[in-house]
């Protein structure tokens, strides 16, 4: 009797333990398809918050074109000058018209801040080669070899020009492909295929500096990309810098201006590259809001005071065609992993604008 009761209870025990692992394991599958549920939802949520961004973006360009309201207030420098609403779509954090959530951030870049790889004269193309192999250090035929490269992958024949390169060497490579053969590229990142070309630009943010859109052939300094300028003749990191903190207090209107900035000798270099134009292709980003907390931010000065608070460096994009306000954007790209261009601020003191201070 008493061994009956003993099995009974060693039964009983066996059950209670089964049953509370069942009811644990039940718990947890609950508490995780609630957690799942709610990831979902906040993902939904965040989704729609973006989409809605970036419809507003495009309004936000659609309404650029639209006639400006009689007694409208445009925003002035310090000095009164009225600033053109046109180039503030250089990569600042914009406030809309019809404003997005304020956890999501919206930038928008005029294409006109980028070298257009499809408009870009021959003798550019070799300048910028020799700017990225060392400026006056470059090796001439080097820079001739891969200037011959270009010429062939963009002339509309098969003729192989003086140490270039056509179909017969780019179909013997391990994985091959045929050239273009014509001027315009369909992608920025075609321009990695040309014979030596991926070695000459490793480490560029392609789509940050280049551009296959529209018909510019110069690039408007208030619109450029850190890393457009980064490539064009005549300007060095202190000069980029110096130039966006000149365009965050005030538009640069005219080459007299671009003198205040640039010494004579590196604007010589430069003025081939430079113009005043405005584009109607353009690059939206639209990302939640990922700043660093203040103590992290305050860590972040003390080792670089010119610490970027914004570390995201992809968000959903679109490149679109703005052409008048009453017909929708024409969309080219979508890329939900975006690679943005540098956002940071101008890195350089209050006061050392100048170049001669």
């Amino acid at each position: 009797m008493k061994k009956q009761r003993g099995a009974v209870i060693i039964i009983v025990l066996w059950t209670a333990v089964l049953l509370t692992v069942l009811v644990t394991a039940m718990a947890s599958k609950v508490r995780l398809s609630a957690k799942t549920a709610v990831n979902n939802q906040d993902a939904s949520n965040q989704w729609a918050e973006l989409a809605g961004a970036m419809s507003r973006a495009e309004m936000e360009l659609m309404m650029e074109r639209m006639p400006r309201p009689l007694g409208e207030e445009l925003e002035e420098t310090e000095e009164g000058e009225i600033r053109s609403p046109a180039l503030r779509f250089n990569g600042q954090e914009l406030k809309l018209n019809y404003p997005a959530s304020e956890e999501i951030v919206v930038r928008i870049y005029d294409h006109a801040g980028k070298i257009n790889l499809n408009r870009i004269p021959r003798r550019n193309m070799q300048l910028l080669i020799e700017k990225r192999l060392g400026g006056l250090e470059a090796d001439p035929q080097e820079v001739q070899d891969l200037l011959s490269a270009w010429t062939d992958w963009t002339d509309l024949n098969d003729l192989e020009g003086l140490n270039g390169a056509e179909k017969e060497y780019y179909e013997d490579l391990n994985q091959g492909y045929t050239p273009r053969n014509n001027p315009e590229l369909d992608v920025v990142e075609e321009i990695l295929h040309i014979r030596g070309f991926a070695e000459l630009f490793e480490g560029v943010n392609l789509d940050a500096a280049f551009t296959i859109y529209g018909n510019t052939r110069t690039l408007n300094l208030n619109l450029a990309t850190r890393e457009a300028m980064e490539l064009l003749p005549g300007l060095d990191s202190e000069l980029i810098e110096k130039i966006i903190a000149y365009r965050e207090r005030e538009d640069i209107q005219n080459r007299s201006e671009i003198a205040e900035i640039v010494p004579f000798e590196n604007l010589q270099e430069l003025s081939p590259w430079v113009g005043n134009n405005t584009s109607n292709i353009y690059s939206i980003f639209v990302y939640a809001r990922s700043g660093v907390g203040d103590e992290e931010f305050a860590t972040m000065l003390e080792a670089d005071e010119f610490s970027n608070p914004d570390p995201v460096t992809r968000a959903y994009s679109e490149i679109v065609e703005v052409t008048n306000y009453n017909s929708l954007p024409r969309v080219y790209k979508i890329d939900p992993y975006g690679s943005l261009p540098d956002t940071a601020k101008a890195k350089t003191q209050e006061g050392s604008l100048l170049f001669g201070l």
